[in-house]
Parts: C-alpha cells; sequence; structure tokens
C-alpha cells in the first residue's frame, strides 16, 4: 500500500532534502534559496553542491583539445571518476550535517548517478554504483526538477558556463522517469519562474513540516517560507510504496 509523504509529519526534524533534475532545470538556484527559506523559518540548513566533476572534466578535456570528458577518459573512465567523486561529496554532506544537527539541503543526490549512468547507456556501472551508494539514507523527500529539455538546454546557453547538448539533455529527462525510485520523488514543474518554482518548493514543505504553518491573515500569508507574492503552484507529490 502506498505510503503519502505526510506520514513523516511528527518525526523528530527535517534531516535531508534533495533536489534532483537535469541540468538547466534550476537545482542549484532552488536548493540556495529553500536552505536559507528553511533557516530563516527556524529550521537551520545548510547547502551541499554533490557534483560529479563532469562540467570539470569537460573543462579539462578542451584545454587539452579533445571535444568533451568521454573523449579524454572514456565512457566508462568518467561515470568511474562521476561516481566516486559524487559519493564523496555526498559522504561529506551527510556527516556534516549529522555533526552540525543542521538539515542537508542537497544539490543533487544518488539519484542523480544513477541518471547519469542510464543516460551514458552504462548499465553495469548502474549495478556497482547503487552497491557503493547503498550506504546513503534515502532522502525525506526528493523534489524532481522538470522542465523541457530545448528549455533546459536554452537556460544552459545563456549561463555561457558550459554546453550541453539536446540530445544527452532529452536521454538524461528520460533516464529520470525510468528510475526505480521515480515513484517516491515529488515532481515539480520547474518551467515557470525561478519565484513559481520556489513557491511550488515550499507549497510541499510547509504542509510537511509540523507547526510551520501560521494563522494566515491575507493570501500572501499562506506560506510562511514565501518570499514573493502570490500563491503557491501546484506540485504533483508521489508516494513510496
Amino acid at each position: 500500500m502506498a505510503r503519502s509523504l505526510r506520514a513523516w509529519r511528527g518525526r523528530a526534524r527535517l534531516r535531508t532534502i534533495a533536489l534532483i533534475g537535469i541540468d538547466g532545470s534550476g537545482k542549484t538556484t532552488q536548493a540556495h534559496r529553500l536552505a536559507e527559506a528553511l533557516s530563516a523559518a527556524g529550521h537551520p540548513a545548510t547547502y551541499h553542491r554533490n557534483a560529479g566533476g563532469r562540467r570539470w572534466l569537460g573543462r579539462l578535456a578542451h584545454r587539452l583539445g579533445r571535444p568533451d570528458a568521454q573523449r579524454l577518459v572514456g565512457r566508462n573512465g568518467m561515470l568511474a571518476v562521476e561516481s566516486a567523486l559524487r559519493w564523496l561529496a555526498i559522504a561529506l554532506a551527510l556527516l556534516s550535517c549529522l555533526v552540525t544537527g543542521r538539515t542537508a539541503v542537497m544539490d543533487r543526490y544518488s539519484a542523480c548517478q544513477y541518471a547519469s549512468i542510464r543516460a551514458h547507456g552504462g548499465q553495469r556501472w548502474e549495478r556497482l554504483t547503487r552497491v557503493g551508494y547503498r550506504l546513503f539514507p534515502a532522502p525525506q523527500v526528493t523534489f524532481l526538477l522538470t522542465v523541457d529539455p530545448a528549455e533546459a538546454y536554452r537556460r544552459i546557453e545563456r549561463r555561457g558556463t558550459d554546453h550541453e547538448s539536446m540530445d544527452w539533455l532529452t536521454a538524461a529527462a528520460t533516464a529520470y522517469r525510468t528510475l526505480p525510485e521515480y515513484a517516491s520523488f515529488v515532481v515539480v514543474d520547474a518551467g515557470g519562474s525561478p519565484d513559481e518554482v520556489s513557491r511550488r518548493i515550499r507549497a510541499h514543505l510547509t504542509e510537511w513540516l509540523p507547526g510551520d504553518r501560521p494563522a494566515a491573515t491575507g493570501p500572501d500569508d499562506a506560506d510562511p517560507l514565501a518570499t514573493g507574492p502570490g500563491r503557491p503552484g501546484p506540485v504533483s507529490a508521489q508516494a513510496r510504496p
């Protein structure tokens, strides 16, 4: 029987939130905003960027005259480096929050690595990676930010710090939808403005965290974590079986 995320209400405290999705979906922006909003609302939180080093490898490849990281170290080499670096980043983030008692807001988590491996066609690597990542607890809530690959491509080109192909973005979007963990994700439409997406995320958390919702005196008071005008937009929550 499906178990709703609301069943977590009343637990001692919120320990880990993960934001996942394809490049250009706004994970970093929303993770920063969420950590700041939670802290302001009395839930001390720390942002953690759990990168796998693919962007760094890509830049290194360009400097060495190769078109991308895969051409530099090979697909298997790239997946091995990415899996190891992300594992280390997640482990350090969890250890830090265990010591400090702060909520960990994770910009990327293990699901991002599984999706990356699937998008690269490395199913054998996924099995091995899952063994190593099994050490990490599942976040209490994982937000999957979804956006049309074409819009994600435009965002990446606008920021001008890296480049991703449409083929890769489309494959990554499909990979997230096919993960066995997909049913446990809170799927958030990230195609709107950053403020709209933030309200959708916070709308779920204000309902989920006990004691966070004050008596509303107006339409903008319904979300104690909101920083902008307007009411939260819809969010699709799917439960873990």
